[in-house]
């Protein structure tokens, strides 16, 4: 898929998660990561490179990330959303209890195998 498609894709993505319960309501943090997360960052916190170069999506394995991350850093994050606005606020299309769990889901993935 070329570039411009998925970053077409992935922002239809994010647009659709931010007007409907996410996850079905469900807290599960692996769960609510899948559904409003891995469009742009990857199934394993790895964006896609299409996603990286078109959007800037951070690596959520990378060690400029992992050297900074806190679950508060994380759950202020999809608060917010991102400075530059490429990250929607995710207020009102998760709860508080699906945002601490995909906090804590994030906190705990496991560092991409090296190469």
């Amino acid at each position: 898929m070329s570039r411009w498609r998925w970053l077409s894709f992935g922002l239809l993505m994010v647009a659709a998660a931010c007007d409907r319960p996410v996850a079905g309501g469900a807290a599960d943090g692996a769960q609510v990561f899948a559904s409003a997360c891995a469009t742009c960052h990857g199934a394993g916190g790895t964006p896609p490179e299409a996603m990286a170069a078109a959007l800037g999506v951070r690596d959520l394995n990378g060690a400029e990330f992992r050297a900074r991350a806190s679950r508060d850093l994380v759950e202020h994050q999809v608060r917010t959303g991102s400075a530059n606005k490429k990250m929607p606020s995710f207020t009102g299309a998760l709860s508080d209890a699906q945002i601490a769990a995909v906090a804590d889901y994030v906190m705990r993935l496991p560092a991409p195998p090296t190469r």
